[in-house]
């Protein structure tokens, strides 16, 4: 099993910082928010990653490789903590830029060469979540149930008509469609797709006999993804845990607040702060 990461965006949501810092750099605390994704895919066996990346963003690169001079000082002080604490994944983390940005769909192909016949987790780090069991060895799990890729998916969540929505057979098990932000009382499910996919190598044949008749614009992978489903090809896994959603400032704000009040000592300032402050 082998992980993708699609980060090649602007992030012009966050402008200006994300004039010089890629967004998927900005921390939660002190944690960047990539690295909940690569502490995701290692915690579920996945070792081999590729990040799909840009020109404007070497510093990705630069932030999983080792910091030498870091390593000698935090070695000569004997700070165990901090050596930890800056080490590199435990993982072959490996780059490619997608030079011009034409949509996720045209991002995933740019992996075909790296994952050959293997399925893959892909990952947009808009969305990380937090739960026991990482969701990426969630979807494993359902993969080696099925065999099928699998989608991730939040339960009836509160404003479940900004997503895609799923339309399952009768039985509840294969995915027949996804609608996109279905009216309000046409929703064919309660299952909203989040960003984690689990994908077959069958999913390239579908994007690459799309993209030749694909003209301008952006090409997204909805259509490769709906002929699997066709075939019933396509499941779904709901997520146990909790999502963080930092796609944009306000989203950003609410996930390093739900972040802070999972670790105890962060939960008490917080309690503190709104002790003293009201609004």
């Amino acid at each position: 099993m082998k992980g993708l990461i699609v980060a090649a965006g602007y992030g012009s949501r966050f402008l200006p910082v994300t004039k010089t810092i890629p967004k998927e750099m900005l921390p939660i605390l002190n944690i960047p928010s990539i690295e909940f994704i690569i502490k995701e895919f290692t915690d579920s066996g996945i070792t081999d990653i590729l990040i799909i990346s840009s020109r404007r963003k070497k510093v990705l690169e630069d932030y999983f490789d080792r910091e030498i001079e870091l390593e000698w000082v935090f070695e000569r002080e004997k700070d165990e903590k901090k050596l930890r604490e800056i080490q590199p994944a435990k993982a072959n983390v490996h780059f490619i830029r997608q030079q011009e940005m034409k949509g996720t769909g045209q991002a995933l192909l740019l992996a075909k060469s790296f994952m050959g016949n293997d399925p893959f987790v892909v990952a947009y780090p808009d969305d990380i979540f937090l739960s026991d069991k990482p969701l990426a060895a969630q979807l494993i799990e359902k993969y080696r149930e099925t065999q099928c890729t699998v989608l991730s998916t939040m339960h009836n969540p509160p404003d479940l008509n900004r997503y895609g929505v799923l339309a399952l057979d009768e039985k509840g098990v294969f995915v027949r469609d996804i609608v996109e932000k279905p009216a309000k009382g046409q929703e064919p499910s309660q299952e909203a797709s989040c960003g984690r996919y689990l994908y077959t190598p069958e999913i390239f044949e579908h994007l690459e006999a799309d993209f030749k008749k694909h003209g301008q614009g952006e090409f997204f992978h909805i259509s490769a993804l709906k002929k699997l489903a066709e075939q019933n090809k396509v499941v779904f896994q709901a997520i146990d845990g909790i999502r963080l959603d930092t796609g944009d400032p306000k989203g950003y704000l609410r996930s390093i607040l739900l972040y802070a009040n999972e670790i105890p000592e962060y939960r008490a300032i917080l309690a503190e702060f709104y002790r003293n402050n009201q609004f």
